[in-house]
């Protein structure tokens, strides 16, 4: 998932070529059926070697020292030692990985630009304008089309995991918009350059650097192939290092963990999901109307919990029927081209941001998923 500096719309395009999960549902472990409506399912845990000897990597690469770009950096030198300490790596192997890592000037000129914004919250008519990078025929349609190809798992996933498709897709179709836009930057590269580079997010992208580390040796991946987000945000999912080895999972049963893969990462989207509190069959968010004067100085955002009689109080209702509705709810204020918009957000809401702590973030997963629902029903009547 992507972390709070990554604007969305600012990963580089990259085409993906998808393989077909209903060509390949007999690999697909079934899952055990839901035992009624509202049982949560259990997320399944992490898959981290748990070896008493460390894996080995899937290249020999080997090195009696540094070179490149990170030649002479202490700290760099201290990671490695810290590495081969805690996690059985070879000092080898690490001098001749970063030997190969090159410097990203670009990320660090353009986080340089992006923190000397100021705040004041959104402007007038910016939940429009976020609105309109994803909710576009390409979004759309490409959600409907990954639906019917790979329909098959989708089921799989929401059977096992309560997760609906359509919140599945929703996250694929703003993180990546279903492949084509996964990133051009080495992991390596972004990981290095913003955890010996980049101070402000050192201990952060440190971190992600040895979860990186450490999931390339359990999958058998050349550390230097893959590529993502300029922040090291990786597959259709966008997922961090240390997401993927908290919660990614081998969806369709052959030994490896690919979020380059459609059945794994729509299994891992779940997964990460229900980790979160995802209740099945309750909703996401109520449309809200407003009265009076007194809504104004409540605080809004998908941290805020309010219970529906103080809301009533300050002259917001919910502005259709809720069944059973939840103890707490946010109050999220959009500020739409025509006006601003309130909803109130149930904790399935909380759970999208979960993913990306952002009140329009969750609303565009919201809106599309939506979309894509309808998209695909009004297909699947027309055949």
């Amino acid at each position: 998932m992507r972390i709070s500096i990554t604007p969305l719309h600012l990963v580089i395009a990259a085409t993906l070529v998808m393989s077909g999960c209903a060509g390949n549902t007999a690999a697909v472990k079934k899952p055990a059926p839901l035992t009624s409506a509202s049982t949560l399912k259990t997320p399944v845990p992490s898959a981290t070697a748990r070896q008493s000897t460390p894996p080995v990597p899937a290249v020999n690469y080997s090195a009696a020292k540094i070179t490149g770009d990170y030649a002479g950096y202490p700290v760099l030198g201290q990671f490695i030692q810290r590495m081969a300490d805690e996690h059985g790596f070879s000092r080898e192997y690490l001098y001749a990985v970063f030997s190969k890592a090159q410097r990203k000037q670009w990320t660090l000129d353009y986080l340089s630009k992006e923190t000397g914004g100021g705040g004041g919250g959104p402007a007038p008519g910016a939940w429009s304008r976020y609105r309109a990078q994803f909710l576009t025929h390409l979004h759309i349609n490409g959600g409907i089309e990954f639906w019917h190809k790979h329909r098959a798992c989708l089921q799989q996933a929401a059977d096992r995991y309560g997760v609906p498709p359509e919140y599945i897709l929703g996250i694929m179709g703003v993180e990546t918009a279903f492949g084509r836009n996964i990133g051009k930057h080495r992991i390596i590269d972004a990981l290095t350059t913003l955890a010996f580079d980049y101070p402000r997010r050192a201990a952060y992208f440190t971190g992600e650097l040895e979860k990186f580390l450490l999931m390339t040796r359990a999958e058998k991946i050349d550390p230097l192939k893959p590529v993502g987000s300029y922040a090291g945000a990786m597959g259709l999912g966008q997922f961090m290092p240390s997401s993927f080895l908290q919660w990614a999972v081998d969806f369709n049963g052959d030994g490896v963990r690919d979020l380059w893969q459609p059945e794994d990462v729509v299994g891992s989207i779940a997964n990460y999901f229900v980790a979160h509190g995802w209740h099945p069959n309750e909703p996401v968010v109520t449309p809200a109307a407003v009265s009076g004067a007194q809504f104004a100085a409540l605080e809004t955002g998908f941290d805020t919990h309010y219970d529906l009689k103080a809301l009533s109080q300050s002259g917001i209702r919910p502005a259709r029927a809720m069944a059973n509705p939840p103890d707490k709810l946010s109050l999220l204020r959009l500020r739409a081209s025509h006006g601003d918009e309130y909803w109130l957000g149930h904790p399935n809401f909380y759970v999208i941001t979960r993913y990306n702590h952002s009140t329009h973030y969750a609303m565009a997963v919201h809106e599309l998923a939506q979309a894509i629902k309808q998209g695909y029903l009004d297909s699947v009547a027309a055949r």
